[in-house]
């Protein structure tokens, strides 16, 4: 069934998953502070508008893909933003990855505006967002899940209610944590074993199939030994990941030990000018104490 949908930040994860909206058959009404954006989709056939609440006002569901908290709560509560346009019965779905705590307060200001509200962070990163096989976390009611599964799943290969509004981010943060972490590990494991005069490849692929395969190491170590820092999913990203996750963890009296200090590498390579590299670039900075680089001999 087609929809009229809204689309608010057309970003490296944005654009993509508009686009499968609209080869979906959905009509799509975008808008991003950046206007070159906006122009790129325009020329695809989306519907253009000229603030996030001109979006709102033309759609039944309105999707927001942000940054982080800030950004949500300027577009969808701030002026011109999203609850200007809304109609009372519409939903909001916020797929960016920020603070549960921000998700709840976002939820509260469409509540009181009779808006329905979901979180819905995804997991994937660029390559996930263009073929639509993003995994995507849910927090909200059931059924306002129900009412907006088909449109997530144009987006998504796996779509999961993980509980009541905010959900969704802690579920992404705990994705986060884990990738962090396993790449971190992969960082240092190929580090040892290229110091120890090892073909780093032949390494991957000897382990890949054994317990310590993953995804994630699938996907990071060949772009690590070839070299190829271009980002799928940026560093400083990662880093305002696992910020929210140790703020959230503090609100909960939770110790989190790894990823404080897979912070503390994100940070350094941040200082360093390495924010806007692909994640994976965290073997750098283990390269850097070892002072070898992974690759072939």
């Amino acid at each position: 069934m087609s929809l009229n949908l809204g689309f608010v930040g057309l970003g490296i994860m944005g654009k993509p998953m508009a686009r499968n909206l609209m080869k979906a058959g959905h009509k799509v009404t975008v808008f991003d502070i950046a206007a070159e954006a906006v122009d790129v989709m325009a020329s695809e056939g989306a519907i253009r508008a000229g603030s996030a609440a001109e979006a709102a006002a033309a759609s039944e569901i309105t999707i927001t893909m942000l940054p982080d908290g800030p950004e949500v709560e300027q577009a969808i509560v701030g002026p011109r933003g999203v609850l200007e346009g809304a109609r009372p019965g519409s939903l909001v779905i916020d797929m960016s990855s920020i603070s549960p705590l921000a998700a709840q307060k976002v939820g509260a200001a469409c509540a009181a505006r009779g808006v329905d509200f979901l979180d819905a962070p995804v997991s994937g990163g660029e390559p996930g967002a263009i073929a639509g096989t993003l995994a995507i976390m849910v927090g909200g009611r059931p059924e306002v899940f129900e009412r907006a599964t088909s449109v997530l799943k144009a987006m998504g290969a796996s779509v999961t209610l993980t509980g009541p509004v905010g959900a969704g981010n802690v579920t992404k943060l705990a994705n986060q944590i884990m990738v962090a972490c396993n790449i971190a590990a992969m960082g240092e494991a190929l580090v040892l074993a290229t110091k120890a005069g090892l073909d780093p490849e032949v390494v991957f692929n000897a382990v890949k199939g054994g317990l310590a395969g993953s995804n994630v190491l699938n996907a990071k170590a060949p772009m690590v030994i070839g070299r190829n820092f271009k980002p799928g999913f940026r560093i400083r990203l990662h880093q305002k990941d696992l910020r929210n996750a140790l703020l959230a963890a503090e609100s909960m009296k939770v110790g989190l030990p790894f990823t404080s200090l897979v912070q503390q590498m994100l940070m350094a390579l941040m200082s360093k000018g390495k924010g806007d590299l692909d994640h994976s670039a965290i073997v750098t900075f283990i390269e850097n104490m070892a002072q070898v680089e992974v690759k072939k001999p």
